[in-house]
């Protein structure tokens, strides 16, 4: 049984990408637009949205910083006046550092908090109101296996995305009854700039453009928890609510830290 609205027609749905100019995000816009969306790209960096959007049809380009409240509310009266409505939100922006417990810094911290957490609930503030007000349309929370359990390396991140799954699972209870999608996204390793910086082997690496379609994928079957590649994720999930002991065992096994 299917939590959420099937997307599955996307010709003319008008998508917003916030988190568009790398990886996951870059990926995601190529794939949206060749089904036909209408998508916004946004980011820090306006060469490499445009470098996205280049000989596209159909994608704009609106610049911004996630963790500016008052940006989020920009973009979004910009595309509300370009195409009246916004059927999905996808909020892709995240940071990562890897850091050891003997590591962190509140100069540290307070960035991954700012890009991983709050930008999502910024961006929920923005749009919400006018999801409730149109009566429909969804929105996507990206966050990552690290936020199932402990790992190495993932000190704050790893808490981050533990915070975005919850979130997720509180506005699927408040939006569900009034028609509106939340979706939750929990990829493994995917190579990107980020994951770059691991120092160790990442099991079931995959692409931008394979992380892409599987999100159309869950998408597609109105999953709300849409976690991949499976052959990992799934026994991640089981690895999570083994006994403390074997799983920390299984952890440092994995990683090698």
């Amino acid at each position: 049984m299917s939590l959420n609205p099937k997307l599955r027609d996307w010709h003319g749905q008008r998508v917003w990408l916030v988190g568009a100019g790398h990886g996951i995000g870059a990926a995601l816009a190529q794939a949206l637009q060749q089904q036909g969306a209408h998508v916004a790209l946004s980011g820090r960096t306006e060469a490499a949205l445009q470098a996205v959007a280049a000989g596209q049809e159909r994608m704009q380009v609106h610049v911004m910083d996630a963790t500016v409240p008052e940006d989020w509310q920009r973009v979004r009266d910009a595309l509300l006046a370009s195409w009246g409505r916004i059927d999905l939100v996808v909020m892709l922006a995240g940071d990562y550092t890897p850091l050891r417990a003997w590591e962190l810094t509140p100069e540290a911290a307070q960035r991954l908090v700012n890009v991983n957490l709050l930008a999502s609930l910024y961006g929920v503030a923005a749009n919400v109101p006018q999801l409730m007000a149109q009566q429909g349309g969804g929105l996507v929370l990206v966050a990552s296996v690290a936020g199932w359990a402990g790992m190495s390396n993932g000190l704050v991140y790893g808490a981050t995305k533990a915070a975005v799954n919850h979130l997720a699972q509180t506005l699927y209870l408040d939006l569900h009854p009034h028609g509106i999608g939340v979706y939750v996204v929990n990829p493994g390793f995917v190579t990107t700039r980020l994951t770059a910086q691991n120092d160790f082997a990442m099991p079931a690496l995959i692409s931008p453009q394979q992380a892409a379609d599987e999100i159309l994928r869950g998408l597609a079957r109105g999953e709300f928890d849409i976690h991949f590649p499976k052959r990992f994720t799934r026994a991640l999930k089981l690895a999570a609510h083994l006994p403390y002991r074997l799983y920390f065992w299984l952890a440092h096994k994995v990683t090698g830290l």
